[in-house]
């Protein structure tokens, strides 16, 4: 007997990963479950890109808006979450489908988490400590030294993280990354169809660049200006996120517009790259090239969703 189906699609920023989701989603019946780990956050909707309700074409959307910003959303909560997502799309008839490009959180679901040892304040305070003297920079260079697999997934600036990488190393000599092969995951009843899109170097710097006068266009300033007014306090886990951390600089007069537009589209191209390296070692992903809302990438997936969903019903 088969096991159900779950589709991922996967894959850099500005690939066109919604607008294929969307697509496939219509014709499948899908329900689209998130894997952006800053669109859990409510409030934080311009800089992640979130679809309007109006742009979402009535197929219903998992896991965004669920965290307040104040909250320390992990992977380990994606991981439970959208698995017990999965089992309620399941439960209706309907077609799970994951969608982003948080890779750490796509392999927490896939291939699980292992518990980890306790958090060790002391040490903690040691590592921020090297940040605060040496600079954020040299906390990045040591993980790059014992692990280099989280050292390309986390961003140089991700103290937080970084200090939990190290944490885990110092107190169990291995790296982060080496303790996933031991882990179980909590779909493991299920079949993951994984498609990832990849575009050239020069077509994401023309869409990251793009996107982001579009996000300033639509009112990402003043969406900053209102979350802070609200209260939400400048250390909160999303405001350090790519296009927040540079914007909020530049409401702090750390740089002109112009340069903070400049700014975050390079970052983007950077995550662009580190997201493809993360993907391309995760196993089975089946890759396509050129945006996801061309024509084609949207009849090539359908197809092989078709062959994929004919094959279970033959073997049931």
């Amino acid at each position: 007997m088969t096991r159900p189906l779950v589709v991922a699609i996967l894959g850099p920023t500005a690939t066109g990963k919604s607008a294929l989701a969307l697509a496939v989603a219509a014709r499948h019946a899908g329900e689209i479950i998130n894997c952006d780990s800053t669109a859990v956050y409510r409030g934080f909707d311009i800089g992640t890109d979130k679809l309007p309700m109006a742009g979402r074409r009535g197929i219903p959307h998992h896991l965004i808006d669920i965290a307040e910003p104040t909250e320390e959303y992990t992977a380990a909560d994606y991981a439970r979450d959208a698995a017990a997502a999965i089992r309620d799309i399941r439960a209706r008839g309907h077609l799970p489908m994951i969608v982003g490009g948080t890779g750490f959180y796509f392999r927490a679901l896939t291939r699980g988490l292992f518990p980890g040892p306790g958090r060790d304040a002391a040490l903690r305070r040691r590592l921020e400590r090297v940040a605060e003297r040496r600079g954020v920079a040299s906390l990045h260079r040591m993980l790059r030294r014992v692990d280099p697999e989280s050292a390309a997934r986390i961003q140089p600036r991700d103290v937080k993280r970084m200090v939990r990488a190290l944490e885990v190393f110092v107190l169990t000599g291995r790296p982060l990354t080496a303790h996933f092969a031991e882990t179980t995951s909590p779909i493991a009843d299920v079949d993951v169809l994984g498609i990832a899109l990849r575009l050239p170097a020069a077509q994401t710097s023309e869409r990251v660049t793009r996107r982001v006068d579009e996000q300033f266009a639509r009112g990402l300033l003043d969406e900053i200006r209102v979350l802070l007014a609200r209260g939400i306090p400048e250390d909160a886990r999303p405001f350090g996120g790519l296009v927040y951390r540079q914007a909020l600089e530049h409401l702090h007069g750390v740089r002109d517009e112009a340069s903070t537009r400049a700014l975050i589209a390079q970052e983007n191209r950077r995550y662009a790259r580190r997201q493809l390296i993360w993907f391309r070692k995760e196993p089975n992903l089946l890759w396509f090239d050129g945006p996801g809302e061309l024509p084609a990438a949207i009849a090539a997936v359908n197809r092989l969703v078709d062959q994929r969903l004919q094959h279970d019903v033959s073997h049931q």
